[in-house]
């Protein structure tokens, strides 16, 4: 018999009184079927089956894994993802209660598919989606839910959300450059710092043992070495410990102090070639973002609200709320922008060419194209700055500690040549 999987509609009900189930039966020509579906509870499920001329043979409650039963946490990418995959099927003229209930059980991660069926749910009941999404503010921020909410009023929720998917889509890939642009760098050094723990921890001092056999003093690089593996060898935990506890008390003090979270935004944007990156990011984001939203009818003011918080950093985000306020009490965008110092001559100039033409929007998204090309490139030009400098520091931790060990036989050699 073909065995085909298939999945049964269940009634519109709330996703706390849902739970999932895995069934098998027969259709009306004897073909065997099986799939998973959310319902109130097992006889209802069977009820349903048979309404879809099915003929269930096994309604059992799905088992839940031993590991990560929950699912994985909703991530910044699977919104993406979901965004592009919605603005397609409505633009194909599925009903978005309909579109909800596929994209639901299409998705891997439990998650994802219980967020789903409850927005779905709750449009079913009567709300509207930026209302629905509101129940999630963590995966739909204040940004997408104003456009949402404008898309609805303005009749294009489609059109809206077909731009909130490309701009979803930049925004992650123009944070995976930046990403990629510090991790690559902070991995090698960890790999090199690792390598030379390892050297002086397991290595230095098997060469110690036959230093002492020379009967002479040990060179005075190769003695500071020696020197350094018998401190790590004996206090290694006393360094892990402190490291670690350096790292956790930073993060825990960061995570809970605006001011030390503001300090270092400003001397990561103070840094070479990364804070040129960070600086052209946050422009590029304010500006798509800024495009994005008065593109889609939201007041300046109110769409300056939203823009404080995409930008990325605490700095553009305190300069953008500065920028509301003075816009708030009548002065131009532009003026506006110039009275804070933190935006380039260039994009002052075209958001006041955009505002004088009318064509705000259109400017702020040029804006946007060439600060995104020019993250990109920055990137490049760093990996390609950044690769000589690690071999270098790679070739002094390790190399140095070879050439100090290899010292003191080649000055026997010596004397006894």
């Amino acid at each position: 018999m073909a065995t085909t999987a298939a999945k049964a509609k269940a009634p519109a009900t709330r996703t706390s009184d849902m739970q999932q189930f895995t069934w098998e039966g027969t259709d009306k020509r004897g073909v065997k079927m099986k799939g998973e579906t959310t319902s109130k509870n097992a006889n209802l499920l069977r009820a349903e089956l048979r309404k879809q001329g099915i003929n269930p043979t096994v309604v059992k409650p799905k088992g839940k894994p031993l590991f990560g039963a929950a699912g994985s946490a909703i991530t910044a990418q699977d919104i993406s993802v979901f965004s592009r995959q919605i603005a397609t099927m409505l633009q194909s003229g599925v009903p978005m209660v309909q579109s909800f209930e596929i994209l639901a059980s299409g998705q891997k991660n439990k998650r994802m598919s219980d967020m789903l069926t409850d927005i779905r749910d709750n449009i079913a009941g009567g709300s509207s989606l930026s209302e629905a999404m509101a129940r999630h503010p963590v995966q739909f921020d204040l940004l997408y839910r104003n456009l949402t909410r404008a898309g609805e009023a303005a009749g294009v929720l489609d059109t809206v959300l077909d731009t909130v998917a490309t701009y979803k889509e930049r925004t992650e890939a123009l944070k995976g450059k930046i990403k990629k642009a510090l991790f690559y760098p902070a991995a090698v050094m960890a790999v090199a710092i690792l390598v030379s723990a390892i050297l002086l921890i397991y290595v230095v001092p098997q060469f110690e043992d036959v230093f002492k056999g020379f009967g002479a003093d040990l060179p005075a690089f190769t003695q500071m070495i020696v020197n350094a593996s018998r401190f790590l060898t004996q206090w290694w935990w006393a360094i892990l410990l402190i490291v670690v506890g350096s790292i956790g008390g930073f993060i825990f003090i960061y995570k809970r102090s605006p001011a030390l979270e503001r300090t270092v935004d400003r001397l990561m944007l103070k840094l070479p070639v990364i804070g040129q990156i960070l600086h052209q990011s946050a422009i590029a984001r304010y500006a798509r973002t800024l495009a994005l939203t008065f593109k889609a009818g939201v007041p300046l003011v109110e769409a300056l609200e939203t823009v404080a918080g995409a930008t990325g950093s605490i700095v553009y985000n305190d300069a953008v709320k500065r920028i509301r306020e003075d816009v708030s009490v009548g002065y131009q965008l532009n003026v506006a922008m110039k009275q804070v110092g933190i935006f380039p001559h260039m994009v002052v100039s075209m958001t006041a060419i955009g505002e004088e033409a009318g064509a705000l929007d259109t400017m702020l998204l040029k804006v946007a194209e060439f600060y995104e090309q020019e993250v990109n490139n920055s990137v490049d030009a760093l990996a390609s700055l950044i690769e000589p400098f690690i071999m270098v520091v790679i070739g002094v931790l390790v190399g140095g500690m070879v050439v100090g060990m290899y010292l003191p036989i080649f000055k026997l050699a010596a004397t006894v040549g």
